[in-house]
């Protein structure tokens, strides 16, 4: 029997990169992404299996001035079948640096084998163009649509190096564990203080008044949106980004930014007034927004409570958000060097 040879050609006139095998016609080509391409990758992003509106191109591109664009069409044949969100710093390609999550956005129905061949592709161009890394922060699973583990897998086979894993507290609400009494406690707190609860398309006030205080104040840091990016990117999705405020009389005392997906509520930012303990202004908002405002989502996720590049556990606030019934996922950073593509020939039998 003939064994199955990878040959990647380059097509000049175009600069895109064909990916043939000796016992067929051309399988992938691998195009970098330009802005004429927007609406094919938009659209491929939304009925994608694991895609979510990070990936969409009015979201990556809001700080497009900050990070080199290096993001992959791949295509089988003339079907578009996957897409990297990604940019380059150097010989390295990231997926992507300025985004929470990254990897390869696959087609619903893409099955091991062909991911196997359209990811060897992609490292076989990658490395073509004098990238050495690829460094992805995978898509953890609960964003997903449907099972989409394949890259961890590949890493497995390509011995790609753990960069970091970060634990997230998340809320499957298909499987509710009761929420703890202290946590209830601050709820009772908060209605004999009359605090009321709004959700607004105005981010001005939290951010002004609470959110970019507290972490200069605290962490000598600024939210990682500033208030025109959030209000900007909540412009282009209202109904992904949300903003809820809590309210003493007339008064913001706290609130959290959710970015919203079909399978998942996020929380982007959480922030309350040094009274927070006193007027139980977070367990107040986050016991409505648990049980009323996502009490149909999946997944309800807190983010993750680590520092040091995951190597340090913030544990009291680990311990508040399992408080509510959150338990750990991970999110893990792999890289893989792009000259591993060759311990893929083997693989299928």
């Amino acid at each position: 029997m003939l064994k199955l040879k990878i040959i990647l050609v380059l097509h000049r006139a175009t600069n895109n990169y064909f990916l043939k095998t000796n016992q067929s016609h051309t399988v992938y080509r691998i195009k970098a992404y330009d802005a004429a391409h927007k609406s094919p990758w938009d659209n491929f992003v939304n009925t994608a299996k694991n895609g979510t509106f990070l990936f969409r191109r009015d979201f990556m591109e809001y700080h497009s001035d900050r990070f080199q664009d290096a993001s992959q069409m791949i295509y089988k044949g003339d079907q578009l079948v996957a897409v990297l969100p990604a940019n380059q710093a150097g010989a390295v390609c990231y997926s992507h640096q300025g985004l929470t999550y990254g990897g390869l956005v696959l087609s619903r129905k893409a099955k091991l084998t062909e991911v196997v061949l359209m990811f060897q592709a992609l490292l076989i161009s990658l490395k073509a163009k004098g990238i050495q890394q690829l460094q992805l922060k995978q898509l953890p699973i609960f964003y997903t649509h449907l099972p989409s583990e394949e890259l961890d897998y590949l890493a497995f086979v390509c011995n790609a190096a753990i960069l970091r894993v970060d634990s997230a507290s998340v809320i499957d609400g298909r499987q509710r564990i009761p929420i703890q009494s202290n946590r209830k406690e601050g709820v009772k707190k908060a209605k004999r203080q009359g605090l009321e609860i709004v959700e607004t398309t105005d981010f001005s006030s939290f951010w002004n008044q609470i959110l970019e205080p507290n972490l200069s104040q605290r962490h000598d840091t600024a939210p990682t949106h500033s208030l025109e990016e959030i209000m900007a990117l909540a412009a282009h999705f209202p109904k992904q980004i949300r903003q809820f405020n809590v309210m003493k009389e007339q008064t913001i005392v706290g609130g959290a930014t959710i970015f919203e997906t079909e399978t998942t509520a996020h929380v982007q930012y959480i922030s309350a007034d040094g009274q927070k303990q006193e007027l139980g202004t977070l367990d107040f908002l986050f016991v409505h927004l648990i049980d009323d405002v996502f009490v149909a989502k999946k997944y309800f996720d807190f983010g993750i409570s680590n520092e040091s590049g995951g190597r340090k556990l913030n544990s009291g606030l680990n311990y508040w958000k399992e408080c509510f019934g959150a338990r750990t996922y991970v999110h893990r950073f792999y890289e893989f060097d792009t000259a591993s593509h060759h311990l893929l020939d083997d693989l299928s039998l």
